[in-house]
């Protein structure tokens, strides 16, 4: 399977479709993603499923060759491996040197303007992505994709599909339903589509081994200008937000 690659400013370059572990049951499934070429494996420690994903990824591919220090040691250690091409860190901390650090790149979650302008500020080798919640019924305000691309920092997106799981009678519903019946797939991979071709990064999960298909027929979709503005137009009269909702008022869409 051919994924298109995004490049990162520090030279490196990353998938533009992850598989995200964040149940003990995606193992099996963790491992048929990265047999079929889904080589981006978004993890965390919260999750509790490094030392089963790392297992899944030994038996799929080869190890590498560095470590990192500090936290990144118990992490590397539970999932057999020896170091991580891409490292999000989820709070306002950041490496002050890069002796901090020896992955090859290091991104950041959930984090706001505010928090990056003040990482950007203190750190010698600043984030390379930010990994958010970002679909169509929460493109985020005040133009924050473009002002961290334009600050190089490319854009991740979990719970992506959203319209589809988590608000499936929300006003895209039709929209979706008739853009996915003229490309003859489902709204998932419409959806995906809609993330790849608009260069955000779209992370995924399944429980599902065949619902891999579907995400990986996002690759070759070619969702048409009209296509595109009607999804994200559509969904920008509508707000959702499926995480840390007790962060933010109701109406706020940063």
């Amino acid at each position: 399977m051919d994924i298109p690659y995004l490049p990162l400013r520090d030279g490196n370059k990353i998938p533009m479709v992850g598989d995200t572990t964040f149940n003990q049951e995606l193992v099996d499934v963790a491992e048929i993603a990265i047999r079929k070429g889904f080589h981006h494996i978004d993890c965390a420690e919260m999750y509790d499923t490094e030392q089963e994903i790392g297992i899944a990824i030994k038996k799929a591919v080869a190890q590498g060759i560095d470590d990192i220090a500090a936290a990144l040691d118990h992490s590397l250690e539970k999932m057999q491996l020896t170091y991580f091409d891409l490292y999000l860190i989820h709070v306002p901390f950041f490496a002050k040197s890069d002796s901090d650090f020896q992955e090859k790149s290091i991104g950041v979650s959930n984090y706001l303007r505010p928090h990056l302008e003040a990482t950007l500020k203190t750190a010698t080798d600043p984030p390379v992505i930010n990994q958010i919640e970002y679909h169509p019924y929460l493109q985020r305000a005040d133009s924050f994709l473009p002002w961290m691309r334009e600050h190089g920092i490319q854009v991740a997106s979990f719970k992506g599909l959203t319209p589809a799981f988590r608000c499936p009678e929300g006003p895209l519903v039709g929209c979706l339903s008739r853009i996915a019946e003229a490309h003859n797939t489902k709204e998932t991979s419409i959806l995906l589509a809609w993330l790849i071709q608009n260069g955000v990064i779209a992370i995924t999960t399944t429980l599902q081994p065949k619902r891999l298909d579907d995400y990986a027929r996002a690759l070759t979709l070619k969702l048409t200008n009209e296509e595109l503005h009607e999804i994200s137009d559509v969904g920008s009269k509508f707000h959702f937000r499926t995480s840390w909702q007790e962060k933010f008022e109701e109406s706020d869409r940063a």
